[in-house]
């Protein structure tokens, strides 16, 4: 399989509109458009009943303590975990693309409803979810897509890794909450005929080199 998209190019950067923050000169930085970008597949194993695209930034820092603080950095050593930002589920065999701007297309305050899709998709629970717990403004339960806004005083560029999983199943079977970490382990024990990603690369530190 192989995984493109229009929006952006694999390992470059991620344009702006694709991202759900952007730099601000006065407030480090600024809400986005918050469109989910183009995405299209092609050699389809024979026997793909369905799909699943996963997106995720593998290098969140593990620790909160100097993230978005005046006067300090996120050093490029600390260990790093995974944020989901995308988890969308039951796709038909016969779609291979999907239109940017399709299932996203503005920052939604306590998250955008879930997890039923338009035309029998379903979207999954995405980690800004946990990470506005705290924040009685944009709490609950953030579905479907919403995309990159790392910490803007981070010294390392953060990869958006968009996979397509080929299923020999019209369905994804998930046990518990449609989350990052419960899909990758259905995933792990479906019948997956092929996968291909696709990684775009995103920072709103000013001092960072991106592409």
């Amino acid at each position: 399989m192989q995984l493109t998209s229009q929006s952006f190019q694999d390992g470059q950067a991620i344009p702006g509109e694709f991202a759900f923050g952007v730099p601000d000169a006065s407030a480090h930085v600024a809400l986005s458009s918050n469109r989910n970008p183009h995405l299209a597949w092609n050699d389809v194993p024979a026997g793909t009943q369905s799909f699943v695209v996963v997106c995720h930034d593998p290098d969140v820092p593990s620790r909160g303590d100097d993230v978005n603080q005046e006067g300090r950095e996120v050093p490029a050593t600390l260990p790093r975990v995974d944020f989901f930002h995308w988890l969308l589920l039951d796709i038909p065999a016969g779609t291979t693309q999907i239109d940017a701007g399709a299932h996203s297309s503005a920052v939604t305050a306590g998250g955008k409803p879930g997890p039923d899709a338009p035309e029998g998709l379903r979207h999954g629970i995405n980690d800004y979810t946990s990470w506005f717990a705290g924040d009685d403004g944009m709490k609950g339960n953030y579905y479907g897509y919403d995309g990159p806004c790392p910490p803007w005083n981070d010294t390392l560029v953060h990869h958006y890794v968009f996979t397509v999983y080929a299923l020999a199943t019209p369905r994804l079977d998930v046990e518990g909450a449609l989350t990052g970490d419960n899909v990758l382990a259905a995933l792990a024990s479906a019948p997956v005929l092929g996968k291909a990603s696709l990684t775009g690369l995103y920072s709103l530190n000013p001092a960072v080199a991106v592409g």
